[in-house]
């Protein structure tokens, strides 16, 4: 497991320990998750770089690599490591695609299903009472 695999494990199990405890095999997943953040780091980070500019220097080149590499980590891991706990989750804007935008959209449909099971069972027990 990398270092992003790590990194993502320890935080899910601090900031949703029910999400992290609902995974099968934490090593797989999370070994699986390290490697996609990090190939999603170096897509991400080669289209950020740019090209050489006229002039440049050594260390000015190195600096640009660098941000391009400090912007695609922070987003990417933003993205699909640093969740937000179950508490933050209605405050967070929702991806539209990748892994987040599915794990939110699951998330969404399984909390409607259960306030739609505690709405038929306050409905049964009203309905009993009357």
């Amino acid at each position: 497991m990398n270092r992003y695999g790590r990194q993502a494990m320890r935080h899910w199990q601090e900031f949703d320990p029910t999400r992290y405890a609902a995974i099968e095999d934490p090593e797989a997943f999370f070994t699986d998750l390290g490697e996609e953040v990090m190939a999603q780091i170096e897509i991400l980070a080669r289209g950020l770089e740019g090209t050489d500019q006229p002039g440049e220097t050594y260390l000015d080149k190195v600096g640009r690599l660098q941000m391009a590499r400090f912007t695609a980590e922070s987003e990417v891991l933003r993205e699909l490591v640093l969740i937000p706990s179950p508490e933050d989750e209605d405050e967070v804007e929702e991806p539209v695609d990748g892994a987040m935008g599915e794990w939110y959209r699951m998330r969404r449909q399984l909390r409607q299903e259960e306030q739609d099971e505690v709405d038929a069972e306050t409905t049964k027990d009203h309905s009993i009472e009357e």
